[in-house]
């Protein structure tokens, strides 16, 4: 299975009502105030219902989601 990078921006554009053209790959998503701890959750039951991987609490830091490269390297990791 291939992340699809373009997937997971329009999910966080859309739950974060953030303008898609502003969010760019390395766009640091909880520095620039796109999602907090609400919105990280959200994005965990996103990735884990479409890339049907599993998150563990030794996941859940902030440098796996930071941005959209980190969350691309995340999930492929998961899919091994």
């Amino acid at each position: 299975m291939t992340v699809k990078k373009d997937e997971i921006k329009a999910f966080i554009a859309e739950s974060s009502f953030t303008d898609l053209n502003e969010i760019k790959d390395d766009t640091m998503l909880f520095e620039e105030g796109i999602f907090d701890s609400m919105g990280l959750l959200n994005l965990i039951a996103f990735l884990e219902e479409n890339y049907g991987i599993q998150t563990n609490d030794s996941d859940l830091v902030e440098e796996n989601f930071e941005n959209l490269n980190a969350i691309e390297k995340f999930v492929t990791q998961k899919l091994g």
